[in-house]
């Protein structure tokens, strides 16, 4: 979900590491961002899980040409959904 609108939901059946997490990136975050933002920029934001945090992920976001915003792990403000 982003203040532009929400799109494509994943259903996640097993635990996240990066290689995973990299892969919902790929199929749903970059189609959602591309419905939403077109060519424009926007910023992900990302708290401080292991898979958000593995160097290919940040790799991966690097080579996106994507800017992170780091969040830390189990902040109130982090938690839009409940709002949603």
């Amino acid at each position: 979900m982003s203040s532009a609108g929400v799109v494509l939901l994943c259903f996640i059946k097993s635990r996240i590491n990066a290689a995973i997490y990299q892969e919902i990136l790929e199929h749903f975050m970059l189609p959602s961002a591309d419905k939403l933002y077109g060519d424009a920029d926007f910023i992900s934001q990302e708290d401080l899980t292991p898979a958000h945090t593995a160097k290919s992920t940040k790799t991966w976001f690097n080579d996106h040409g994507i800017t992170v915003l780091d969040w830390p792990a189990n902040s109130p403000d982090r938690n839009p959904i409940e709002n949603l």
